[in-house]
C-alpha cells in the first residue's frame, strides 16, 4: 500500500546572522540525526542503522552563506538561501527556496527542498515487498528573535 511517511528531527542548536545590505547570511543550524522519528519503531531503527548511520554521523547541519533576493524589513519575502548542507558526513552545496516573514522583533522562515539520499551515497531501504523513493522531501520551519545592530540582524532559531 502506497503512503507518505512524515517524520520529525529535533534541533540541537543554531544561530544565524543576516546582513540585509549585502545579503550575507552566516551561522549554522544543527539537527540531532539520532532524534529522527517517523512513528514506526521498526522503520526508525532501520533508518538510523542502515540509511543515516546516525551513530557514526550524529548531526545534520546547514551553514548558509547568502540570501539571493531581497528580504523586506517587515512582511513576507520569497528568496533563495545558498549554503552547505551536511548529511552522512559529507558537505553538499545547495540552493533552497525560502519564504521569510519579518517583524520588528521576530522572524520566521519556511524552506522546502529535496535530499536525493541514494544519489548522495546513503542506502535505499527498499525491500523485496516495499519500495521507497530514492529521495526525501524536507520541510524546515525556523523562527527566531531579531536583534538589530549596525551590522544587520542577529537571529537565533
Amino acid at each position: 500500500m502506497l503512503h507518505t511517511v512524515h517524520g520529525n528531527f529535533k534541533l540541537s542548536h543554531g544561530s544565524l546572522q543576516f546582513e540585509p545590505s549585502s545579503g550575507k547570511l552566516s551561522g549554522e543550524v544543527v539537527v540531532d540525526a539520532k532524534s529522527g522519528e517517523s512513528g514506526s519503531g521498526m522503520r526508525d531503527r532501520k533508518m538510523h542503522k542502515e540509511v543515516l548511520e546516525s551513530e557514526k554521523y550524529p548531526e545534520i547541519s546547514f551553514r548558509p552563506d547568502r540570501i539571493e533576493g531581497a528580504v523586506a524589513e517587515q512582511g513576507k519575502s520569497s528568496v533563495k538561501v545558498h549554503g552547505m548542507f551536511r548529511i552522512h558526513g559529507v558537505d553538499r552545496e545547495i540552493d533552497v527556496p525560502a519564504e521569510v516573514e519579518m517583524s520588528p522583533d521576530r522572524w520566521t522562515a519556511t524552506v522546502h527542498f529535496t535530499v536525493p539520499y541514494a544519489k548522495w551515497g546513503m542506502k535505499n531501504p527498499s525491500t523485496l515487498f516495499l519500495r521507497v523513493e530514492d529521495s526525501v522531501q524536507i520541510d524546515l520551519a525556523l523562527a527566531g528573535s531579531a536583534a538589530h545592530s549596525a551590522a544587520g540582524h542577529d537571529s537565533t532559531p
